[in-house]
C-alpha cells in the first residue's frame, strides 16, 4: 500500500512461495538477502544469523527481527560502530508470548494491540538507557530485563515465601 517492498529468503522453499504468495513478496536466495540494500534487515529464524562474516554485507540501517539470539555483544557492539540501529531480539519478539497469553482467556484483538504497544515503549527505554550511558541496545535491554527480574524475586508469595531469585546475566558472549 505504501510503497515498502519486501524480499523474504528461507531454507523451506514452500515458505518462500506463500509470502511471495500471500505479500507479494521478492523471494532471494538465504546468501543474498544480506547483501540486498533495505532500509531494515529482519532475522526471523536463526540463532547467530548476524556474526563477523555477515555483518559487513548488510547494507540496513536498522536490524529487527523475531529470531532469538540473532547475534553476539560483540557483534552487537559492531554493528552500533558501524551506526546500525539494532531492535533486541527479546524486546521485539515478546509479541508471540503477549499474543498467545491472550488466548487464554478467549482472543481479544484490542487487548492484543494494547499489549503490543508496550514493545515500542519498551524500546524507548532501550534506546534512552543505551543513549544515556553510551552502551549498545543490546547491553541496555539486558540491565532493564535484568532489573525487572530482580524486581520479581522480591514479591513476597502466599505463606510469606520470596520468589525465586534470578542469578547471573541473561546473556553470555559468543
Amino acid at each position: 500500500e505504501r510503497g515498502a517492498k519486501l524480499f523474504v529468503a528461507d531454507i523451506n522453499p514452500q515458505r518462500v512461495a506463500r509470502a511471495v504468495e500471500e505479500y507479494g513478496a521478492e523471494a532471494v536466495s538465504p546468501d543474498e538477502i544480506y547483501e540486498l540494500p533495505v532500509d531494515v534487515f529482519s532475522p526471523c529464524a536463526f540463532e547467530y544469523s548476524i556474526n563477523a562474516e555477515t555483518l559487513p554485507r548488510i547494507k540496513a540501517k536498522i536490524i529487527c527481527g523475531t529470531a532469538n539470539n540473532q547475534m553476539s555483544h560483540v557483534t552487537g557492539t559492531e554493528a552500533a560502530k558501524r551506526g546500525i540501529l539494532y531492535a533486541p531480539d527479546y524486546a521485539v519478539n515478546a509479541g508471540g508470548v503477549m499474543n498467545v497469553s491472550l488466548e487464554i482467556d478467549g482472543y481479544n484483538r484490542e487487548r492484543a494491540m494494547r499489549l503490543m504497544r508496550n514493545i515500542y515503549h519498551t524500546l524507548g527505554k532501550v534506546y534512552e538507557l543505551s543513549d544515556r550511558e553510551g552502551i549498545t541496545p543490546q547491553y541496555a535491554a539486558d540491565r532493564i530485563a535484568e532489573a525487572r527480574i530482580a524486581s520479581i524475586g522480591k514479591l513476597k508469595l502466599p505463606l510469606g515465601r520470596t520468589a525465586p531469585r534470578f542469578m547471573g546475566h541473561l546473556r553470555g558472549e559468543h
